[in-house]
C-alpha cells in the first residue's frame, strides 16, 4: 500500500485496449439499445483516421454504455479501453461533436477526458446512496469503482498538457475521480499542482476550474476570498468554510448584484465543475450562508430578469421557498421582501408560460398557482415592514 501523498503501488495495470477488445466478452454484455456485441466495431472507430467516423463513434459510445448517465455491463471496460487509447496519436485529430447541440471542435482527446469524466461522475453517484434494484445492477456498478483507480493514473499525466482544452478536460475527470473513497490519499498531490496553477497561470477559465475543484474536494481556499480577480473570489466563496466568516456571503452577494455578467466570466462555456450556469452555482452557495429573504433580496430582484419558466428549479423556485419557509395563507400579512419578490415573478411574463414545474414549487409554499391570483394577493397584502 503507498502512503497519502505519494503514488499507489497497488493499482492494476492499465489492460492494453487490444487486449480488451479481444477478450472480453461482449455479446453477454449490454447497453442501453440490447447486447454490447456492436460495441467493438465503435471502439475501433475512436482510433479511425477519419475524424468524422472518431466523432461518430464517440456519439455511439455515449449514447449506449453511458445513457443519460446510465451503467451498464459494458460500461467498465469501455471506460478501460478508452483510458488505455488516450496516448494514441489519433486521438489529437480535432472534430466536431457528434451531437447538434454541442457546437465545441476539440480534439478526440479532449473529448474522450471529458467522457471519463462523465463515468467517473455517474459511478459517484452510488458512493452515498444504494443502488434502485429496479433500474441499477450493483455488479455493473461495483465494476465502474473498481477501474477509478487505474483509470486516474491514466489521466493524471494530462493535466499538465500542453493543450488548454485537454488540460481543462482532464482536471474535470480528475476532479470527479479524485471524490472516490479509495482515491482521497491522491488528493494531496493533485491539489498542490493545482495550486501552482493559481499561482501560475493568468487564464481566468483555467484559474477558476482549479478553484472549483479544490472546492470539491473539500480543500481550504480561504486565501483565495482576497484574489483580484472576482470570478475567483467567487468560486473560493462557494467552499464549506466557517459560518462565522462574513467574506464568502459578501462576495456571493456582490457577484449576483450582476448574474448576467458572473454567467459570463468563463467565456460563454460552463466549466465541466458546473452544473448549468453559473448564477445558479452561485445562488444555492448564498442560499445556504442565509437564513432570511431579507440577507438576499437585492441578488433575488437581480436574478428575476433572467428567470423563466425553465429556470424555476435553479432560482426563482429556491427563492420562493427562502421567502415562505412555512408556506402561506391568504390571510396572512406578507412582509416587504416578500412583496417585492412576488411583485417581480408575477410580472415576468417568461415565468408564466404552458410549462408545470412552477405549480410544484407554488403549491410548497402555500401561494395561487395562476398569475392573477398572485396578483389579487399583492393588492390585498396586508404590508408589514421587514426588520
Amino acid at each position: 500500500m503507498s502512503t497519502p501523498g505519494e503514488p499507489p503501488t497497488d493499482i492494476a495495470t492499465l489492460p492494453h485496449p487490444k487486449t480488451i477488445l479481444l477478450d472480453t466478452p461482449w455479446a453477454e454484455l449490454s447497453h442501453a439499445y440490447g447486447t454490447a456485441e456492436d460495441t467493438p466495431t465503435l471502439l475501433v472507430g475512436l482510433l479511425d483516421e477519419d475524424p468524422d467516423v472518431q466523432a461518430h463513434a464517440l456519439g455511439q459510445l455515449q449514447m449506449s454504455v453511458l445513457h443519460q448517465g446510465s451503467i451498464y455491463s459494458s460500461t467498465a471496460p469501455v471506460a478501460l479501453f478508452v483510458a488505455g487509447i488516450l496516448d494514441h496519436p489519433h486521438t489529437s485529430a480535432e472534430h466536431e461533436s457528434e451531437y447538434p447541440w454541442d457546437d465545441r471542435v476539440r480534439t478526440l482527446r479532449a473529448a474522450l477526458l471529458e467522457w471519463l469524466g462523465e463515468i467517473a461522475e455517474s459511478v459517484g453517484y452510488y458512493d452515498n446512496r444504494e443502488p434502485d434494484p429496479e433500474y441499477d445492477d450493483p455488479a455493473d456498478i461495483t465494476a465502474c469503482r473498481a477501474t477509478r483507480p487505474t483509470i486516474y493514473q491514466a489521466v493524471a499525466p494530462y493535466l499538465a498538457h500542453t493543450d488548454p482544452v485537454t488540460r481543462e478536460a482532464a482536471l474535470g475527470a480528475a476532479g470527479r475521480l479524485l471524490t472516490a473513497p479509495e482515491l482521497h490519499a491522491q488528493i494531496p498531490v493533485a491539489a498542490d499542482r493545482l495550486r501552482t496553477t493559481l499561482k501560475t497561470s493568468s487564464n481566468r477559465r483555467e484559474r477558476a476550474a482549479a478553484v472549483l475543484t479544490l472546492t470539491a474536494w473539500g480543500q481550504d481556499t480561504s486565501e483565495l476570498l482576497a484574489d483580484p480577480d472576482p470570478a475567483i473570489r467567487a468560486c473560493a466563496a462557494l467552499t464549506p468554510l466557517h459560518t462565522d466568516d462574513p467574506r464568502p456571503t459578501a462576495i456571493l452577494l456582490e457577484a449576483l448584484s450582476d448574474p448576467r455578467a458572473a454567467d459570463h466570466w468563463f467565456d460563454d462555456e460552463p466549466l465541466p465543475q458546473l452544473d448549468g450556469w453559473f448564477r445558479f452555482t452561485l445562488l444555492q452557495a448564498l442560499l445556504a450562508r442565509t437564513t432570511t429573504l431579507e440577507e438576499i433580496l437585492d441578488a433575488a430582484l437581480a436574478l428575476m430578469p433572467m428567470a423563466n419558466d425553465f429556470t424555476v428549479e435553479c432560482d426563482w423556485g429556491p427563492l420562493l421557498l427562502r421567502a415562505f419557509p412555512d408556506g402561506n395563507t391568504t390571510e396572512a400579512a406578507l412582509t416587504d421582501a416578500q412583496c417585492h419578490l412576488l411583485t417581480a415573478i408575477a410580472a415576468k411574463d417568461d415565468c408564466w408560460g404552458n410549462i408545470g414545474n412552477k405549480i410544484i414549487w407554488l403549491r410548497k409554499v402555500g401561494l395561487p398557482t395562476d398569475r392573477d391570483a398572485i396578483h389579487t394577493l399583492l393588492a390585498n397584502a396586508d404590508r408589514t415592514p421587514d426588520v
